[in-house]
């Protein structure tokens, strides 16, 4: 058996102790196993990102999910969904990182646009003399 194997069969066994005991309180458990699937999600993103991204492509993406978590998320996610597919070759490096993080920005970027309204501004101009 691998290593994940037997530390999830130890950690039901813990949990099935726990509970004939009485120390977790009902509805406790289940919040538990929801806190063990997303640490064991997180974990399996965090191999799989280590996998196909380079050192410095990592470190850039840890400073922007300091900076923007949700659009950290957005981008391990769509290497998780690239890598799983196989459009992934390799490890890819900072500069591929840059540009796929630039193709996004392009497709997510909001425009902006200022209106003024010059009937207001015309109104007060000249009428206090």
């Amino acid at each position: 058996m691998a290593d994940d194997d037997l530390e999830a069969i130890r950690r039901r066994r813990m949990a099935e102790l726990q509970a004939q005991q009485g120390s977790i309180p009902a509805g406790a458990g289940e919040q538990q196993d929801q806190a063990n699937r997303a640490k064991q999600e997180r974990e399996f993103k965090d191999a799989l990102l280590s996998q196909c991204l380079n050192q410095a492509a990592r470190a850039r993406l840890a400073n922007i999910a300091v900076a923007k978590p949700e659009k950290a998320a957005m981008i391990e996610n769509t290497l998780v969904r690239m890598a799983q597919t196989g459009q992934l070759r390799g490890k890819m490096n900072e500069e591929e990182l840059i540009g796929m993080l630039e193709s996004i920005s392009e497709k997510t970027q909001k425009k902006t646009t200022v209106k003024f309204d010059r009937r207001r501004a015309n109104l007060d101009s000249d009428e206090d003399f």
